[in-house]
């Protein structure tokens, strides 16, 4: 209950050992396998021991798109102050190398009008680099120098318009926001299509418009030992997506359900239902495409555990047809319903040695109706014996 409400986070299974005589009881905690790819999509990697810092500076566009919004805001912010007030200095030594600071000297013609003091000069260098031009101060040909520093500010002022404004841009249209709205089940499952073991995974978009060539993969990361005893920890293994037409593109405008044949190929060949739970394994699946309204291309990316892997279940249907067209309800996306099938992995599957139930188990009401008529039919049986003893009674 206090892990459904949010005050025990998910990742610790409280599990009760033993009570003493004081009746207080024992817990542990259920050690997990660390994410490579989390739920929504964020990967689980931590960079350390950089060196080589000056590399980030080598490309600053894309450092500032990638910093924290309260970070973007503070350097957007000091950026047009530092360059105001730079200016500004350049303006007030203008007016002093001049003697426009000087009140014995109101008779001569100054550099820049209506310039007394540091405050002045900070504002006109702001009327300047945002052109907003109140009127009351303004650039004289008296000094040729006034006249370059008045264009060499404009220029810089409409570069740094230009890259802080375009920063803000690519942090508010980045690709990972339209990724909010591409959602992948909770869960993967394990079952039989057409006497063949398929992994299958829900995928949808809430948004009507579309993902322009959009394309699916998959990727079994997990811990591996080659034969010379090296240790790779993390191995990325691609499987081959089930789709008809052999790429891996999909049409996403309803949800689908992406499948995975585990044939020989598989990494998930030798896995049975008594021992998927158990392996140290991870399978990634990445969505790509191209957003339809902006042309940006987008990646939405999750991850499923051994433990979040079940067998033998499949994914309810949730696309209706109602008055002409498809309705799809996704209340029901990651819901799942058991189905009877083999519980052995697919190579013993392949080799024969666990037969294939196609057969549905019936259900209670099914099993209900058989016990009846079979008790019907002893009642007859019963009934017609009774009748023939009877018939042999009165012909004695």
């Amino acid at each position: 209950m206090l892990a459904r409400k949010g005050l025990i986070h998910d990742e610790f299974l409280l599990t009760r050992l033993a009570e003493d005589k004081d009746n207080h009881p024992q817990f542990k905690t259920k050690t997990r396998k660390a994410r490579f790819v989390s739920k929504n999509g964020a990967c689980n990697v931590a960079h350390k021991n950089i060196r080589e810092q000056g590399r980030f500076l080598q490309d600053v566009f894309t450092t500032m798109v990638d910093l924290k919004w309260q970070h973007s805001l503070f350097i957007f912010t000091m950026t047009f102050i530092c360059s105001w007030m730079l200016f500004a200095m350049a303006w007030w030594l203008i007016a002093f190398a001049h003697g426009d600071l000087d009140p014995k000297r109101s008779s001569s013609i100054p550099c820049v009008t209506n310039i007394q003091s540091f405050t002045s000069a900070f504002l006109f260098s702001i009327e300047i680099q945002v052109t907003i031009g109140f009127g009351g101060r303004m650039v004289t040909e008296q000094c040729p120098l006034a006249i370059t520093v008045l264009i060499i500010q404009n220029i810089s002022g409409l570069i740094i318009n230009a890259v802080m404004l375009g920063c803000i841009f690519m942090k508010t249209a980045q690709a990972n926001r339209r990724a909010e709205t591409l959602i992948f089940s909770k869960h993967a499952v394990i079952a039989c299509r057409d006497g063949k073991y398929r992994f299958m995974f829900r995928v949808g978009d809430l948004r009507k418009s579309m993902i322009i060539s959009a394309s699916i993969k998959i990727q079994v990361v997990k811990r591996t030992t080659t034969n010379e005893g090296e240790v790779i920890p993390i191995s990325q293994v691609d499987i081959q997506v089930e789709n008809p037409v052999g790429t891996n593109s999909i049409f996403l405008v309803s949800p689908l359900i992406i499948s995975h044949t585990i044939d020989e190929k598989s990494p998930l060949f030798h896995f049975s239902a008594y021992d998927i739970g158990d392996q140290d394994l991870e399978v990634v699946a990445i969505l790509e495409g191209v957003v339809e309204t902006t042309g940006i291309t987008t990646q939405a990316r999750t991850s499923y555990l051994s433990d979040e892997i079940l067998w033998g279940r499949r994914f309810v249907p949730i696309v209706t047809e109602e008055e002409g067209r498809y309705s799809v309800d996704y209340s029901k996306f990651g819901n799942t319903v058991k189905i009877h099938g083999p519980l052995c992995s697919a190579k013993d599957l392949m080799e024969g040695r666990y037969h294939l139930v196609s057969r549905a188990q019936p259900s209670k009401s099914a099993k209900k109706r058989k016990g009846d008529n079979q008790q019907a039919s002893i009642l007859e049986k019963k009934m017609a014996t009774y009748a023939h003893i009877n018939d042999d009674s009165s012909d004695s």
